[in-house]
């Protein structure tokens, strides 16, 4: 199969398409690589062609990026010596683009060189974006849709194809940072504000062409190729760029941490490369570029980010005989900030939405919440009147459960009690039709009980959203013991509609995400009961990669939530209740009204605008610190096997199905330390046999919490490896 094609017209301008088939997008390849380097030699050599436009046979889009899986192809192609491989794979690349840069220009005369133009009709992301940046000049359709951009980043990586050396050289490195360091995104009106690509056209092609036909041996000359260049900003020994590095270094190490090798490496590239000619920097971000792809944290990242998380999103678990089940008219029950989610981020995918609740004026407060966001978003113009109104349109706020007898899914968003949700089950099964499929949204009461309530249990499912709903990323699906191969089809394909990253686990108490972040939660607790500085905890959280340490996660997701949940689980378990030590403080806080960030007031303070001020006096005082305090990993280790332990059981009793959907929801459920790749990725990056040593130790220390599951052990004297033992399709040991 061919990616890339040429023909050249009467003109002499050679049009090189780019079209991957059977991909909606295109991505590079190793072949595409090689064609496109043959086709821009053939160009070059054919005295008949007077320049060269490379565009994209997709509709909408030039390219998104890198076929990521070839990355681990070239690690396994260099046999013993990885890091060639590696280094040797990205110069091939660096080499193909300055070709085309430098386009047959006379090295010392910089005259003679073909213009080679790029015309982007959608889409332009990672590499898709590189090649364009080493062509003469970058057209774009007026499609506002499309976004442009480097968001390697995001992915645990860089631009390690030029793009790093390109984008500071071009830009200066102040303007480049939001781009290269928070793999910033924008339109193509504001990538030519930006100086990323040059024009915006209606006609690029014909833009296009008529520049090519007309260009100057000037107009092809790159900047940093030309006599005199200085570095827009200034380099690093100029006063300015000095002081810009400085910034950006604290910047960088201030937002990872330290934990994000990609961060700093690319920082390293782009202060080294400054000081160096053009081909000397592009070979030192290629080196860079290595040592991060050599380092484990990157390919846990691509692994979990992009690829597992790519394939959950198109159905890697859907149930294959069942037909598409997408919704077109969703129950919504219970107006409150759940329900009000769930309306919103459904109508924003052009679905019809009944809002249940008990009182009209529950109900319209519950459509006044997307009308609310709908109004932030016009006031930032990221949205419009006509949008807003178009998704207020598709919400019906009622009391009327008749209302719903069109419904294909209903989703319960009531209160957290057995028998509320019951009743509301039994109403609502009356009134909708019999295929209609029922969920509940509940976080933490076994779908199998909530299924009782109802008389078609294998139509009822979990699917449970996260707070916000319209920000986090993630949904947990949960199939209980009679739920049917349908009913998980319709939550995959209502969860693709709205453009979340979905999980399915198997039932059982809080799923899979809470039972994980509950200990972690629960740690934090015990450690200020002991006696352990609360700011160390904290900080310790954060510096292994935690979004928030467990005393903020517990005032976000407020105290008395917590205690509620205790309460609830110690009826349920009894005896075997499990969390009698940390009951007491969370108990305590609850009775002094200090619930968190909602009371202004839990284990940290806030000012009257509800912003943290810091760490509340109080505790220290009814807890007072312990002359020996615990050195920092020790406080890590405590808080990692916590979570990743219990990430181990899910798998091993089947709660977890598939280990992509256990490091996938742990990332994007809870914040998991992203570098990580997640739970079972760093477990496989620390080694079973260390974990297992580490759990015994901690085990003996603090309590049998840290018992060795008997999967890991196992797998700890066989040396195996989670990714190893368990491929893409594997179910629970």
């Amino acid at each position: 199969m061919t990616d890339f094609t040429m023909k050249t017209d009467a003109d002499g301008v050679a049009v090189i398409t780019w079209d991957v088939p059977e991909k909606s997008m295109n991505v590079m390849s190793f072949e595409g690589i090689e064609q496109l380097n043959n086709l821009v030699d053939a160009a070059l050599a054919d005295e008949a062609v007077k320049g060269v436009i490379i565009t994209s046979g997709k509709d909408g889009s030039f390219a998104g990026g890198m076929d990521l899986n070839l990355l681990a192809k070239m690690k396994e192609d260099a046999g013993d010596d990885p890091a060639r491989g590696l280094f040797e794979g990205t110069m091939k690349m660096h080499h193909m683009l300055r070709k085309i840069e430098r386009a047959g220009m006379d090295p010392k005369t910089n005259k003679g060189g073909k213009p080679i133009v790029s015309v982007l009709p959608g889409t332009a992301v990672g590499i898709g974006l590189e090649l364009p940046l080493a062509t003469h000049r970058i057209f774009a359709a007026n499609n506002p849709k499309a976004r442009i951009g480097l968001p390697e980043i995001m992915v645990g990586i860089f631009p390690g194809a030029g793009g790093t050396t390109r984008f500071v050289r071009k830009m200066g490195a102040m303007a480049a940072s939001p781009f290269l360091l928070e793999g910033k995104l924008v339109s193509p009106d504001a990538a030519v504000k930006a100086g990323i690509i040059d024009e915006v056209a209606d006609d690029p092609m014909a833009a296009a062409h008529a520049w090519v036909l007309n260009a100057k041996d000037a107009d092809l000359l790159k900047p940093w190729d030309a006599k005199g260049y200085k570095m827009p900003g200034g380099a690093p020994y100029h006063p300015a760029g000095f002081m810009t590095f400085v910034g950006a270094s604290a910047m960088v190490n201030g937002k990872t941490q330290g934990v994000y090798p990609a961060a700093k490496a690319l920082l390293s590239a782009v202060y080294e490369g400054a000081l160096v000619p053009f081909d000397t920097a592009l070979k030192i971000e290629a080196r860079w570029f290595t040592n991060v792809l050599m380092n484990p944290s990157s390919g846990a990242m691509i692994r979990s980010l992009f690829l597992n998380k790519e394939a959950l999103e198109k159905g890697a678990v859907r149930p294959a005989d069942v037909p598409d089940q997408r919704v077109k008219k969703l129950g919504v029950l219970g107006a409150g900030m759940m329900g009000a989610g769930i309306t919103l981020v459904s109508v924003q995918a052009g679905i019809e939405v009944v809002l249940i609740d008990q009182t009209q004026e529950a109900a319209d407060k519950g459509k006044a919440y997307a009308a609310g966001y709908f109004d932030k978003g016009i006031a930032r113009k990221k949205s419009t009147e006509e949008k807003k109104q178009a998704a207020l349109d598709l919400i019906t706020a009622t009391t009327d459960l008749d209302a719903l007898k069109g419904c294909d899914l209903i989703i319960e968003a009531v209160f957290e009690d057995m028998k509320v949700k019951a009743e509301m089950t039994k109403k609502v099964e009356a009134v909708i039709p019999s295929e209609c499929i029922f969920a509940s949204n509940t976080s933490t009461l076994p779908i199998t009980d909530l299924a009782k309530a109802s008389s078609r249990d294998d139509q009822f499912i979990g699917i449970h959203f996260f707070s916000p709903v319209e920000k986090m990323l993630l949904v947990e699906i949960i199939k209980g013991k009679q739920t049917g191969d349908r009913a998980v089809a319709k939550a995959l394909d209502f969860v693709r509609q709205i453009r979340k990253t979905p999980i399915v686990v198997n039932d059982a108490r809080f799923f899979y995400a809470n039972r994980c972040i509950i200990p972690y939660i629960n740690e934090g607790v015990r450690m200020v009961q002991e006696g352990v500085e609360p700011a160390l905890i904290e900080n310790a959280a954060k510096l292994v990669g935690m979004p928030l340490g467990p005393l903020q996660l517990m005032d976000e997701t407020s105290i008395d939530l917590g205690a509620k949940i205790a309460r609830a689980t110690k009826a349920a378990m009894g005896a075997e209740y499990p969390n009698d030590d940390i009951d007491p403080l969370v108990f305590w806080m609850e009775a002094e009204g200090r619930l968190g960030r909602k009371a202004n007031a839990g284990f940290y303070t806030y000012d009257d605008k509800g912003k943290r001020e810091g760490l509340w006096k109080g505790l220290r005082e009814k807890y007072p610190l312990s002359d020996d305090q615990p050195d920092l990993i020790e406080v890590q280790h405590r808080l990692l096997f916590s979570q990743t332990l219990e990430a181990v059981r899910a798998l091993e009793e089947g709660v977890l199905m598939d280990i992509r959907e256990g490091d996938v929801g742990a990332i994007l459920g809870w914040g998991f330390a992203p570098w990580s790749g997640g739970p079972l990725s760093w477990l496989d990056m620390i080694g079973a046999p260390y974990a297992a040593e580490r759990c015994d130790q901690l085990t003996e220390k603090y309590g049998e919490r840290f018992a060795c599951p008997d999967l890991l052990r196992e797998m700890a004297a066989k040396g195996q490896s989670f990714y190893g033992r368990f491929d893409p399709d594997a179910k629970a040991a």
